[in-house]
């Protein structure tokens, strides 16, 4: 789809919000080196180089694990230049419960900072703007935009994405953010606190399109990335934990 239908699109559908992220979209790293031990798996770490999305500059040094075994992601202004933090896991997964728990004020992020945790396809499964399922802490520039973002892309990139967006405004530092994925749908929750549940909800979407050609069936690597769209206006440096990551089939 080229950027003026797109945009089109995202007009009618109200997913003006996740503009940014449809021209964006985290490609596979060109350089993948370092791996760390997080929740019980092997994830590789971006390393340094330029690529989308957002300013592009990656460093390796900014994805680490600490003696808890949390896992850190910074954004950091070195010689010059933003330097991002991705990690992707080694293994894939498939149809279940998908579940992040995160720790910061993720409500408090940058207007051009963005936090994503998703699924993305291998380059055999497809490319990017296909397959994806996201949640995105990102108000894409826009201070007043809404901060939490659900999305899911379908098989076929002419088809263009589906998604929601949500104000957030957090009562702490702990929550869990989780999709619930089946052949015919996906649910997205987010919660107060670490839970398996939902007893402090924020929000909550399901996505049951009648096309499935809407919903990918592909057993798919996590991603899990902090990075800008441009320079922090605030010109703060970022950090963001993750304590832990959790797959129930």
């Amino acid at each position: 789809m080229n950027g003026k239908n797109m945009n089109r699109f995202l007009k009618k559908s109200g997913l003006a919000s996740i503009a940014v992220a449809l021209f964006a979209v985290t490609a596979p790293a060109a350089a993948l080196s370092k791996t760390l031990n997080f929740s019980g798996r092997v994830w590789t770490v971006r390393s340094g180089g330029y690529g989308s999305p957002g300013t592009g500059t990656w460093s390796e040094n900014n994805a680490f694990v600490d003696a808890q075994g949390m896992l850190h992601l910074k954004m950091t202004y070195v010689g010059g230049k933003w330097y991002s933090a991705e990690v992707v896991s080694a293994q894939s997964f498939g149809m279940g419960t998908y579940q992040f728990y995160v720790i910061g004020r993720v409500d408090q992020l940058d207007r051009n900072v963005v936090l994503g945790l998703f699924s993305y396809p291998t380059a055999s499964q497809g490319v990017s703007g296909t397959h994806e399922i996201d949640i995105e802490f990102a108000r894409w520039g826009n201070a007043q935009g809404k901060m939490l973002n659900y999305s899911v892309w379908p098989t076929q990139k002419a088809l263009g994405p589906s998604g929601n967006a949500y104000p957030l405004a957090l009562n702490g530092t702990w929550t869990t953010h989780r999709w619930i994925r089946t052949p015919s749908s996906v649910r997205f929750q987010s919660v107060h606190g670490h839970y398996d549940g939902n007893p402090m909800p924020i929000a909550d979407w399901t996505f049951r399109p009648t096309d499935i050609r809407r919903l990918s069936q592909y057993a798919m690597p996590i991603h899990i990335n902090l990075w800008a769209i441009a320079p922090p206006s605030d010109g703060r440096p970022v950090e963001v934990i993750i304590r832990a990551f959790k797959y129930t089939s």
